[in-house]
Protein backbone atom coordinates (compact mmCIF):
# COMPACT_ATOMS: atom_id res chain seq x y z
CA UNK A 1 0.00 0.00 0.00
CA UNK A 2 1.27 3.71 -0.50
CA UNK A 3 1.58 5.85 1.60
CA UNK A 4 -0.96 9.17 1.52
CA UNK A 5 0.37 11.82 -1.37
CA UNK A 6 -0.28 14.65 1.53
CA UNK A 7 0.79 11.96 4.63
CA UNK A 8 3.99 11.57 2.72
CA UNK A 9 4.81 15.21 2.64
CA UNK A 10 3.21 16.17 5.55
CA UNK A 11 0.85 18.67 4.11
CA UNK A 12 -2.90 19.41 3.96
CA UNK A 13 -4.90 20.30 0.98
CA UNK A 14 -5.77 23.94 0.05
CA UNK A 15 -7.92 25.56 -2.47
CA UNK A 16 -5.02 27.87 -2.94
CA UNK A 17 -2.78 25.30 -4.35
CA UNK A 18 -4.92 24.55 -7.52
CA UNK A 19 -1.88 22.55 -8.77
CA UNK A 20 -1.73 20.08 -6.14
CA UNK A 21 -5.39 19.89 -6.25
CA UNK A 22 -5.30 19.63 -10.21
CA UNK A 23 -3.50 15.79 -9.37
CA UNK A 24 -6.42 14.11 -8.12
CA UNK A 25 -8.95 15.19 -11.11
CA UNK A 26 -9.77 13.17 -13.72
CA UNK A 27 -9.01 14.60 -17.67
CA UNK A 28 -12.72 15.17 -17.53
CA UNK A 29 -12.13 16.89 -14.37
CA UNK A 30 -14.23 14.90 -11.65
CA UNK A 31 -12.97 14.02 -8.87
CA UNK A 32 -11.11 10.53 -8.49
CA UNK A 33 -11.75 8.67 -5.47
CA UNK A 34 -9.62 7.33 -2.38
CA UNK A 35 -8.80 4.14 -4.33
CA UNK A 36 -7.15 5.38 -7.72
CA UNK A 37 -5.40 8.33 -5.91
CA UNK A 38 -4.15 6.86 -3.23
CA UNK A 39 -5.45 9.31 -0.19
CA UNK A 40 -6.21 8.60 3.31
CA UNK A 41 -9.82 8.74 4.13
CA UNK A 42 -9.12 11.87 6.13
CA UNK A 43 -7.19 13.96 3.65
CA UNK A 44 -9.93 12.81 1.01
CA UNK A 45 -12.88 14.43 3.03
CA UNK A 46 -10.34 17.76 2.85
CA UNK A 47 -9.45 17.15 -0.51
CA UNK A 48 -13.04 17.05 -1.62
CA UNK A 49 -14.23 20.16 0.36
CA UNK A 50 -11.16 21.90 -1.38
CA UNK A 51 -11.79 20.98 -4.94
CA UNK A 52 -15.33 22.29 -4.33
CA UNK A 53 -14.42 25.16 -2.97
CA UNK A 54 -11.62 26.05 -5.97
CA UNK A 55 -14.58 25.59 -8.31
CA UNK A 56 -16.94 27.97 -6.36
CA UNK A 57 -14.00 30.80 -6.45
CA UNK A 58 -13.70 29.55 -10.22
CA UNK A 59 -10.21 28.56 -9.42
CA UNK A 60 -10.95 25.15 -11.25
CA UNK A 61 -13.61 24.35 -13.82
CA UNK A 62 -16.64 22.42 -13.00
CA UNK A 63 -16.52 20.15 -16.09
CA UNK A 64 -13.84 20.50 -19.08
CA UNK A 65 -14.94 18.75 -22.49
CA UNK A 66 -11.87 19.90 -24.09
CA UNK A 67 -10.56 18.12 -27.21
CA UNK A 68 -13.96 15.70 -26.71
CA UNK A 69 -16.94 14.85 -28.85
Amino acid sequence: MTKCFFCQYKATPSYKEVENLDKFLSPRKKIINRELSGVCSKHQRVLTKHIKYARFLSLLPYVSYQGMR
